[in-house]
C-alpha cells in the first residue's frame, strides 16, 4: 500500500470538489464520492512512498505549519491507460512548489519513493473520480464547468495505506 503526505484543501475549496463528485455520482459516473471513508477528503498529494519512517513524521510536523497561501484548482486532466483517472490541475504557484520539494527533501530517506512524486516530475492535482472509461470522459467534463476553484490550504496530513488510518502533522487554523 501506499504512505503519503497530503495536503488538505480549505473549507470553501473542498466543499467545490465535493460539489463535483457529488454531480458525477448523480450522473451515475465513477466519482470519489463513491468512497465512504472518513478519509476520503479532497487533497493534493506532496509525497507518496511504499513507507515512510515514523521519525519523517516528527520531521515535518517540526519543520511546517498550515500553509498560509492560495490554491488555484484550474482545467480538467487525465492520467491513466484503458480506464482513466479525472482530476482537477492545481496551478503550481511558487509557494506551493516551495512547500513540495521541502516536503520531499524531508521525506526523501522513505522507500520505495513514486518516481511521479519527485521535483520535477510531480503533476499537482485532486482527484475526482477512478476508473473512467474512454466513453464516459468528455460527458464528465461537461457536467463539471470550467470555473477555476480559489481557495486556500488547509492543514498537512499523513496517510497509512496499510493501516487505513490518518492524522495531522499540522494543526488546523
Amino acid at each position: 500500500m501506499v504512505q503519503s503526505v497530503e495536503l488538505l484543501l480549505d473549507a470553501s475549496s473542498e466543499s467545490a470538489i465535493r460539489s463535483q463528485w457529488t454531480a458525477l455520482a448523480d450522473a451515475e459516473l465513477p466519482s470519489q464520492a463513491s468512497r465512504r471513508s472518513a478519509s476520503n477528503r479532497p487533497h493534493i498529494t506532496l509525497f507518496a512512498a511504499h513507507s515512510i519512517p515514523a521519525d519523517v513524521d516528527a520531521i515535518l510536523s517540526r519543520r511546517f505549519m498550515q500553509p498560509a497561501f492560495e490554491l488555484r484548482l484550474g482545467g480538467y486532466i487525465v492520467f491513466g491507460g484503458k480506464q482513466f483517472v479525472l482530476a482537477r490541475s492545481v496551478i503550481p504557484s511558487r509557494a506551493l512548489l516551495r512547500l513540495h520539494h521541502d516536503v520531499y527533501e524531508a521525506a526523501a530517506g522513505s522507500s520505495g519513493i513514486s518516481a511521479h512524486i519527485e521535483p520535477g516530475s510531480w503533476t499537482p492535482h485532486v482527484t475526482l473520480a477512478r476508473r473512467v472509461t474512454p466513453d464516459q470522459l468528455g460527458y464528465a467534463i461537461s457536467l463539471l464547468g470550467s470555473a477555476v476553484v480559489i481557495g486556500n490550504c488547509g492543514p498537512i496530513r499523513r496517510w497509512d495505506g496499510d493501516e487505513k488510518a490518518e492524522w495531522l502533522l499540522t494543526p488546523p487554523r
